[in-house]
């Protein structure tokens, strides 16, 4: 049975000096999952090991960007990270400016009669 998603936010970052294309993603996850609060987890008792997290990032250059370093800013869930060709680079008289878009996406297997603990 497919996964449920429960939430989705988006984000943006970037690196304005240095063109670091792993900056400015890990600034666009973070970005993103400020945004959001799961209190639901210890609303029903669940543990946050059953959660699926997927991050998709858009960068200029895919290749460029350090996956491993982004996993690693998710704090909770079974994280996957897939970065794709996207975002901007903004061309300025000293170096570009790299800009990254994130979604974060949470994911929870089918729940059944859902109850608040009390």
């Amino acid at each position: 049975m497919p996964e449920q998603r429960l939430i989705i936010e988006m984000g943006m970052g970037n690196d304005l000096h240095g063109q670091d294309y792993t900056k400015a993603a890990r600034r666009a996850i973070e970005d993103a999952f400020r945004h959001s609060s799961l209190p639901l987890f210890g609303a029903i008792g669940l543990d946050h090991d059953v959660m699926q997290v997927r991050a998709t990032v858009a960068v200029q250059d895919p290749d460029a960007v350090d996956v491993d370093a982004l996993v690693s800013v998710l704090p909770r869930g079974q994280v996957t990270v897939e970065v794709v060709k996207g975002g901007l680079n903004v061309e300025t008289d000293a170096e570009p400016i790299v800009i990254a878009q994130a979604s974060v996406e949470a994911f929870l297997p089918p729940q059944k009669n859902w109850r608040l603990k009390r």
